[in-house]
């Protein structure tokens, strides 16, 4: 499938993906993304959250391609029982563990547990060995049991422009063979 085909949903997490995270350079740079916008980004609400996904999903006028980090990941899963338009793939990224009871803030434990279904499109998991918002193996779990193409980034922190991960270029050919694949 091509970037052209179809419409690419940037679904970032809590406070947003700045001006120098790979999510923000990679929507500059793939000609039908857009990037889901939320009203409060440093006060993530599940419901609001999810609605914004399923408003951008059912706007969409080609098959959806997610590209989704952290808390994006599970606003896009919580919303999947509501789309009503075609979902091509999900290109999921640090994963946080939003049932994890010391997770800071603790508003963010609203959008868990995830739902343990296989997901009902193709999907990549990236996790890190070292992100501070999920164990590898809690993300390694999550992604067998939604059926995703789980992959192993090494100690690369929470995947964002923090822990070194601005442009990103493995990330970005690693979504280029995901979208040949759909």
């Amino acid at each position: 499938m091509k970037v052209k085909d179809t419409d690419i949903l940037i679904v970032p997490g809590y406070t947003n993906s700045g001006p120098d995270h790979w999510q923000t350079r990679w929507q500059s740079r793939l000609s039908t993304a857009r990037r889901v916008e939320q009203a409060e980004w440093s006060k993530p609400v599940r419901e609001d959250w999810t609605q914004n996904v399923v408003r951008a999903v059912n706007e969409a006028e080609r098959p959806v391609v997610f590209i989704a980090h952290s808390l994006g990941i599970p606003s896009v899963v919580q919303a999947i029982p509501q789309f009503t338009k075609p979902i091509a793939g999900a290109f999921f990224v640090a994963p946080p563990d939003v049932a994890n009871l010391d997770i800071r803030p603790r508003h963010l434990m609203t959008f868990g547990p995830y739902p343990r279904e296989p997901l009902p499109f193709p999907s990549i998991t990236v996790a890190s060995r070292n992100d501070p918002y999920c164990s590898f193996d809690v993300a390694e779990d999550i992604a067998s049991a939604w059926g995703s193409l789980f992959i192993d980034a090494g100690e690369a922190g929470h995947l964002n422009a923090e822990s070194g991960h601005g442009p990103w270029p493995e990330g970005s050919m690693t979504f280029a063979q995901f979208m040949t694949r759909l």
